[in-house]
């Protein structure tokens, strides 16, 4: 299983960056998938997760609202839209890919996890 992030780069506070993975390397029918990321100096955080069947999906408290997790079947790829960047939001993200119809937003039970992709936020 490959995941290939991409999307990341600079922007000023208030803009809007859209992050992809490309997912190859198997059938994502039964996967979640899943958006974290990591700041210099912290732990790796969640920040959304959609599941690949259903579509349904989970964003953590401090982007909700402004960020959105979605999915293409047909290309096998995952999307996180985000608006209203902050500084905060500065960080690595990275997508990340398990074997399950369930929500997790633990990053220690994800399998697989793409490159990461630097989305850096001006004030």
């Amino acid at each position: 299983v490959q995941l290939q992030a991409s999307g990341g780069g600079l922007v000023q506070a208030g803009g809007s960056l859209r992050l992809s993975c490309a997912a190859s390397g198997h059938t994502f029918s039964t996967y979640a998938m899943g958006w974290f990321r990591q700041a210099p100096g912290k732990e790796r955080e969640f920040v959304a997760t959609i599941i690949w069947g259903g579509g349904s999906t989970y964003h953590a408290d401090s982007v909700k609202g402004r960020f959105a997790i979605s999915r293409d079947n047909a290309k096998n790829a995952v999307y996180l839209q985000m608006n209203s960047l902050k500084p905060e939001d500065t960080a690595v993200y990275y997508c990340a890919a398990l074997r399950t119809n369930h929500y997790y937003t633990d990053p220690k039970k994800y399998d697989y996890w793409g490159q990461g992709t630097q989305v850096t936020v001006s004030s």
